[in-house]
């Protein structure tokens, strides 16, 4: 039975997330009293869910296009009135709520949100930009906010914050930072987000109207992005729905939920009922961003002056403590391949063009028109080949100055040979078979091994003299053929140190696919297959490779029954690369990735892509997550690092990153990986 600190960790409030929503519900027109029902309606709704915080549309209290009525001190007084019914009635809910209303103070109106906390009214944040365009007449009711001033107001005989430079900071989740804007605030050239992000906010909500039109719908998608992106920040967005006066517009109730760019959640345009959309963002994720790009610091010292206006508002924030929340939704499993067949067509097609370029450089550079490659009929030697033959014909070169060796070696199988012979004749490279056991049998009898005095041993010696053999006849071929080596190795085998050391399968005079992920392989392979091949026995050839279960073929499959699994030695690829993506790209601990990792593989549906090639057939329990990511820190953090210092040059691919010593991995060989195994120890076994 699962304890309650074992419980507590499947929880993702523990982990630097944070459940959030945007509103969107029905209207009531000038009607106060019912508008504030449906708004605790939907607050209960959002607690029932685990969230933490909600955001409602702009005015939401009284609808937002009330136009004269907001002249009407009847309306202002009960938009007043039933703020304070719904602080009173959600004061036993843990949800942070942002909804919108008119507020009178010094002889003025203002369009602003309410922040609300467990009964308290925590501030109030008025509408800094004022649109009076086309549709919009705001400028007729409200006025601007001041934005270099923080004033303290009296609002239910308590003193609230007011002002558009505040920041709601909770003193218990470190990286919980609240900035409100408001509609067109967001569509100025610099919107108030801008500084409040680099004042410390993390969270920035928009309380919105927004009607629709043609087109409007994929412009605010792109400001919301294009926001949270350039601000690091997560963005929550709520427009208003149906219930708005239809008098001369329309309104499709358009929420969206983003997170550092990536829109995680969007509502359901036109929708005749209330809704809520959720999705969970990552605060810490946000901030370790703000660490590794240096430019938002910079940008903070060059706006100092601004920055210094801003009032923090700290507050006490609720949590759901010791329950089991995953993450909605939860994380891809595969982070560095896209989830829809078109984008995931051009990041391939994006890849290889650059891996083809890369090559292309080199060849100029070098003078050497002849490329050495060897051969496996795995997927990394036959995407590299595919690379090397592309830059040849860009540089219209013959394609016989490819040349292919398959070198066999005692656990060659058949089908790799076959695989051989298929690849180079459907793609008109010179080719030779090279029999590596006489030269990798004299090794081992120079070596005194067991296995040359007819003993079975299979130990790492055995394997690499075969690795090591391969790897220095394509370097003696090169220098005979004046020809450059092009390696395979991909960033996954690199990330756990599968790779023989020094003139092994590590090195190369240039390597195509260093920077690319073997979970990205598979793809990559199937791309070039369907887009690029010239006819079905080649492509049915590159499909069968997909297919085929990945293995050094070092260790005859006699020996154990069964062909030698790379897998089962270092773990499934498509696990250890979602370690690889989130321990390096956001540099996460190690119990967070795990729990990450659980979000995502624990449940047994798969993804609905619309076609399943390699992986994604396993679901993993948490203690298969812990089992293998303990693997991945040992062999990345402690045990790898020293043949990463000194791989060949390759073109870095994606925004995941490399592993170059020279790029986007710096480390020391001789570290230790304490740190994060004493990390591992916090996730639980089951």
């Amino acid at each position: 039975m699962t304890d309650i600190h074992s419980l507590s960790y499947f929880n993702l409030y523990k982990h630097g997330f944070f459940r959030t929503a945007v509103a969107t519900p029905r209207v009531f027109l000038a009607d106060p009293s019912a508008n504030a029902k449906e708004i605790i309606s939907l607050i209960r709704k959002a607690h029932s869910e685990k969230v933490g915080l909600i955001v409602f549309p702009e005015l939401c209290i009284t609808g937002y296009s009330c136009d004269d009525l907001f002249h009407q001190h009847a309306l202002i007084e009960e938009a007043l009135n039933q703020l304070k019914v719904i602080i009173e009635v959600t004061a036993q809910i843990p949800v942070i709520s942002l909804v919108g209303l008119p507020i009178q103070h010094d002889n003025k109106l203002y369009n602003c949100a309410a922040v609300i906390n467990q009964g308290k009214l925590l501030g109030l944040v008025p509408k800094t930009y004022i649109p009076n365009n086309r549709e919009f007449y705001e400028a007729r009711y409200f006025s601007a906010a001041d934005p270099d001033v923080v004033e303290y107001i009296t609002v239910f005989n308590q003193e609230v914050p007011f002002g558009s430079k505040l920041i709601f900071s909770a003193n218990n989740i470190p990286d919980f930072k609240l900035a409100v804007e408001i509609c067109e605030d967001l569509w100025v050239p610099i919107p108030p987000s801008s500084f409040a992000a680099l004042a410390g906010a993390t969270l920035i909500a928009n309380l919105s109207a927004s009607n629709a039109s043609v087109g409007k719908a994929r412009y605010r998608r792109q400001l919301v992005s294009n926001q949270a992106a350039r601000t690091l920040s997560a963005y929550l967005y709520s427009a208003a729905g149906v219930g708005e006066s239809t008098t001369d517009l329309a309104w499709d109730g358009h929420g969206m939920i983003c997170d550092y760019g990536q829109i995680l959640a969007e509502s359901h345009r036109y929708s005749l009922d209330s809704q809520l959309t959720i999705a969970d963002c990552d605060l810490q994720r946000l901030t370790q961003e703000r660490i590794r790009q240096n430019t938002f610091a910079q940008s903070q010292d060059m706006f100092a002056v601004e920055l210094d206006k801003f009032n923090e508002i700290a507050f006490d924030c609720a949590l759901h403590q010791d329950e089991l929340i995953a993450l909605t939704p939860p994380p891809l499993r595969f982070p560095y391949v896209p989830h829809t067949l078109k984008d995931r067509n051009e990041r391939c097609k994006e890849v290889f063009e650059i891996q083809v370029q890369g090559l292309i450089s080199r060849i100029r550079f070098t003078g050497l028109q002849r490329l050495v490659i060897g051969i496996s009929g795995g997927l990394d030697s036959t995407h590299a080949l595919l690379v090397a033959i592309t830059a040849m014909d860009r540089l219209q070169l013959p394609r016989q100055s490819v040349l292919a060796y398959g070198l066999t070696g005692f656990a060659t199988s058949e089908q790799s040979i076959t695989f051989f012979n298929a690849l180079t004749e459907h793609l008109g490279v010179s080719k030779e078979i090279i029999d590596i056991r006489p030269s990798c049998m004299q090794m081992l009898k120079d070596l005194n091994h067991p296995f040359a005095q007819g003993k079975p041993v299979f130990d790492i010696t055995f394997e690499n003299v075969q690795a090591g053999e391969r790897s220095n006849h394509l370097f003696r071929i090169a220098n005979m053929q004046g020809a450059m080596v092009v390696g395979t190795s991909d960033l996954s085998e690199l990330a756990l140190g599968w790779a023989t050391y020094g003139v092994g399968d590590h090195m190369a005079h240039y390597h195509v696919n260093a920077s690319v992920p073997k979970s990205l392989m598979q793809h990559l392979v199937a791309w070039w297959a369907d887009h690029e091949a010239n006819n079905q026995q080649l492509k049915d050839t590159l499909h069968q490779i997909i297919q085929t279960e990945i293995s050094p073929e070092l260790v005859p499959s006699e020996h154990e029954g069964k062909v030698q699994s790379t897998e089962q030695v270092i773990g499934p690829y498509e696990l250890q690369d979602f370690h690889l993506y989130y321990l390096t790209r956001f540099g996460f601990a190690p119990d967070r990735v795990a729990f990450m990792a659980w979000c995502a593989w624990h449940d047994v549906q798969i993804e609905p892509w619309p076609e399943i090639i390699l992986f994604q057939k396993n679901s993993y329990n948490i203690g298969a997550v812990k089992h293998w990511i303990s693997l991945f820190v040992k062999r990345f953090f402690e045990q790898s690092q020293y043949k990463r210092s000194c791989i060949a040059n390759s073109p870095k691919v994606g925004s995941g990153g490399s592993l170059s010593p020279r790029g986007d991995w710096r480390a020391p060989s001789d570290s230790k990986a304490t740190l994060w195994l004493d990390k591992i120890k916090l996730i639980p076994d089951q």
